[in-house]
C-alpha cells in the first residue's frame, strides 16, 4: 500500500521541477494530483507523463481568486475530494537594493507567494477534507535573507506567517499546516538567482552558492519532493506549524 492511497492533492506551480517531482512522489504512493500552473505547455508535457488516472491539469494565475477558486472545483470535479495541498507556485523577482527596488516588482512577488498562498489555503479550506494537509513552500531565506532579495525573502517570511495562523485555525478539523524551506535547488528557477546575484554564467553562480552550503551541493528536486511527501503523509502526523528545513546546512 501507498502512503496516499486514494487521496487527491492539488498541487500549484505544478510545471516547475519542485511541483513536478511532487507530484510523480504522490502518484508512486497511490495520491491522484491536479497540477495547477500558468505554463500550459509544461502542464500539457506533465500530464502527459503522469497519466489521465493520475493527474489532471489546470491553468491557473494564483493572484486571481476566481482561477483559484476554478482550480478547486477543477479537482473536486475531476477526482471527487481534496486531501492534499501543496501551494508552490513562485517567482524570484529582481536582485536590487531595498533603496533601489522596483515597486512594481516588490508588489508582483508579494502577490505570487503571498497573496497566491492566501487565495489557495482559502478556497481550498471549505472542500478539504477534515485530517487534510496544507504545505507551502517557503524557502531558506524564509528564515534567514541575503542583499539584494527584499521581496523574495519578505514573501517567503510572510507565508510563515500564514501558515502558523492557519494551522492554529484549522487544528479543530485535523487539518495540518507546515512550511518547507529548501535551500538552492539544482533547477532554472535557483540558476536564474544566482546569475543575476553573482553576474556570473550559471556554471560559475553555481559553484559559488555550492561553496556556501556545508554539504557543497545543490539539492535536487525529488530531495525536496520527498520532504514534502514527509508532511503530506502520516508520517508526520504530529507535525503542524513546523519550519521544515531542507538547505544542506546553509541557515546553520
Amino acid at each position: 500500500m501507498g502512503r496516499l492511497d486514494g487521496q487527491v492533492a492539488l498541487i500549484t506551480g505544478g510545471e516547475g521541477s519542485v511541483g513536478m517531482a511532487t507530484a510523480r512522489a504522490f502518484v508512486r504512493e497511490g495520491a491522484r494530483v491536479v497540477l495547477a500552473g500558468i505554463a500550459e505547455p509544461g502542464l500539457a508535457a506533465a500530464g502527459r507523463e503522469l497519466g489521465d488516472d493520475a493527474a489532471s491539469c489546470t491553468v491557473t494565475d494564483v493572484t486571481d481568486p476566481a482561477s483559484v477558486r476554478a482550480a478547486v472545483a477543477h479537482t473536486v470535479r475531476r477526482f471527487g475530494r481534496l486531501d492534499i495541498v501543496f501551494s508552490n507556485a513562485g517567482i524570484s523577482g529582481p536582485v536590487a537594493p531595498v533603496a533601489g527596488y522596483p515597486d512594481d516588482e516588490f508588489d508582483r512577488v508579494l502577490a505570487v507567494h503571498v497573496r497566491g498562498s492566501f487565495l489557495t489555503c482559502k478556497y481550498s479550506l471549505p472542500v478539504l477534507s477534515d485530517g487534510g494537509r496544507i504545505v507551502i513552500n517557503s524557502s531558506v531565506v524564509g528564515l534567514t535573507s541575503d542583499p539584494g532579495i527584499a521581496a523574495y525573502a519578505t514573501a517567503k517570511h510572510a507565508v510563515v506567517g500564514l501558515m502558523r495562523t492557519l494551522a492554529k485555525e484549522v487544528a479543530g478539523r485535523a487539518i495540518r499546516v507546515n512550511t518547507v524551506h529548501p535551500g538552492p535547488i539544482d533547477n532554472d528557477f535557483q540558476h536564474g538567482i544566482e546569475t543575476a546575484a553573482t553576474g556570473r554564467p550559471a556554471p560559475e553562480a553555481a559553484a559559488v552558492f555550492d561553496e556556501m552550503i556545508p554539504l557543497r551541493r545543490h539539492a535536487r528536486p525529488d530531495e525536496i519532493a520527498a520532504v514534502v511527501l514527509f508532511l503530506a503523509s502520516a508520517d508526520s502526523s504530529f507535525m503542524t506549524g513546523a519550519t521544515l528545513v531542507v538547505d544542506g546546512g546553509m541557515s546553520i
